[in-house]
């Protein structure tokens, strides 16, 4: 009888560690499915344009439309363009950003000018390489010879990516 005890409490165990194999296995089958899910999220999260995001021109210099609310009384036009189609040709080299149409602002001759600083800056000032593509709201600017106004930048994080680090900049959109 005690045999039959061992021998139960022996395929007990055995039975423990059949199921625990398993649960390893379901886990490990678990593990490579989810983490590439959520790493394509992460990715489309960090990728994704802000759609609350209006960009504006002035003097070549990107900023957006939240930032000039502090110039009303040194504004002497403001040019709305709804499409692609419709940039003029100093705009053009724009065009990536004019997915919800982009607004040229002119100042008066007087006006003072917003602080600038080009990307190609803000790339060195964060240590990271300064021909490196710089993402503003989702957008990706490649040309980091492209001059932003100070004045709309609230934060900026250096994210590293496969080994290369790229800045990421938030603005006072909203």
């Amino acid at each position: 009888m005690n045999n039959k005890i061992i021998l139960t409490e022996f395929d007990s165990h055995q039975a423990q560690q059949v199921t625990f194999r398993e649960n390893q296995t379901s886990l490990g089958m678990m593990k490579k499915i989810i983490y590439p899910v959520l790493f394509l999220a992460s990715a489309t999260l960090f990728g994704q344009k802000n759609p609350n995001m209006k960009f504006a021109i002035y003097n070549d210099v990107v900023g957006n439309v939240k930032m000039f609310d502090h110039y009303k009384n040194q504004i002497e036009s403001v040019h709305v363009f709804k499409t692609k189609a419709n940039l003029p040709k100093n705009l053009k080299k724009f065009d990536f950003l004019a997915d919800k149409g982009l607004i040229e602002i002119k100042l008066k001759k007087n006006a003072g000018t917003p602080d600038l600083v080009s990307l190609e800056s803000l790339n060195e000032q964060y240590q990271v390489p300064k021909d490196t593509p710089v993402s503003i709201e989702g957008y990706e600017f490649s040309d980091t010879s492209t001059k932003v106004f100070n004045e709309m930048i609230t934060k900026v994080d250096v994210k590293d990516e496969n080994g290369k680090k790229t800045l990421y900049i938030s603005t006072n959109s909203l």
